[in-house]
């Protein structure tokens, strides 16, 4: 199966919203609460597309390119925190949306992070896969810098390729599909110049100013899931344990046999841990 084939069942909508001065692409599939799935840096809403029909049963699955990411309008100057969070609250606007779910992996889990502490009346649940914001590890930090720029300035396969696989437990799980879909993105004109302004988040001094404290955790009033992996390239597992342990309504589940994308390399269990957690009664008096 392929992502796309994946979807070939599954009423959605490919379309592009104006949120501020962005053109925004967004999917949307199936009825009812609102789902937001929110991709990590240098990625695009593909990230998840394998996840929308198995969500869609069960919510209204919205997907989307960040600003200055996959096909929305890309970034001529440097994008924090606060500009994601900008934009999720105009894109929900627009969307006639007044809360939501929020699904967020690597920086889209870093950005629901702040949008729940930040906007808490417009969360009903959270479900934090390897989310980032916590830690500032050089090494990790220099390594998602330098192969996200140097996929970005010469898209060849093989950069492409071997961005993609550092995310993932197997490099098996890197299909042709994913390289393509990736190239095509990345070969836009103007991309490589975008990528540098979102990288900004990976420069020490800018992260540390946009870092997830003990504070935004503890001001979070929804349910939130704390998913981490066993291969996670990012960091260990203890660090999403300690961050569920600060969130007031917090759990955290380990899934095995994956890397920086769960919801790609085990996408059943990936999905059955979301339905099972935003399935449950909201937390009392919310």
């Amino acid at each position: 199966m392929t992502l796309w084939t994946d979807l070939a069942s599954t009423p959605f909508t490919l379309s592009r919203i104006q949120v501020g001065e962005w053109s925004t692409r967004v999917l949307e599939a199936g009825t009812g609460t609102p789902l937001v799935l929110m991709h990590g840096t240098g990625g695009h809403l593909e990230a998840f597309a394998r996840n929308v029909p198995a969500l869609a049963e069960h919510f209204r699955v919205i997907a989307y390119d960040f600003p200055g990411h996959g096909r929305t309008s890309l970034a001529t100057a440097d994008l924090e925190i606060a500009d994601y969070l900008e934009h999720l609250a105009g894109l929900l606007d627009a969307l006639r949306i007044p809360r939501a779910h929020l699904s967020g992996e690597s920086l889209g889990g870093w950005v629901a992070i702040k949008f729940a502490a930040a906007h808490p009346e417009r969360v009903d649940g959270l479900v934090l896969n390897t989310p980032g914001g916590t830690m500032a590890t050089p090494e990790v930090m220099e390594r998602i810098r330098s192969l996200s720029q140097a996929a970005a300035d010469e898209p060849t396969e093989e950069r492409i390729r071997t961005r993609l696989e550092w995310l993932m437990a197997d490099p098996a799980s890197v299909t042709d599909e994913l390289v393509a879909v990736r190239r095509g993105i990345y070969t836009r004109p103007g991309f490589a110049r975008s990528m540098r302004h979102v990288l900004c988040l990976q420069d020490p001094q800018v992260r540390r100013r946009n870092m997830v404290t003990p504070d935004d955790l503890s001001a979070i009033k929804a349910r939130a899931l704390v998913i981490w992996t066993s291969h996670d390239p990012s960091g260990p597992p203890s660090a999403g344990v300690e961050m569920a342990e600060r969130i007031p309504h917090g759990e955290f589940r380990l899934i095995d046999g994956a890397g920086h994308w769960p919801q790609w390399e085990r996408r059943a269990e990936f999905d059955q841990a979301v339905l099972e957690f935003l399935g449950r009664r909201p937390v009392s008096g919310r």
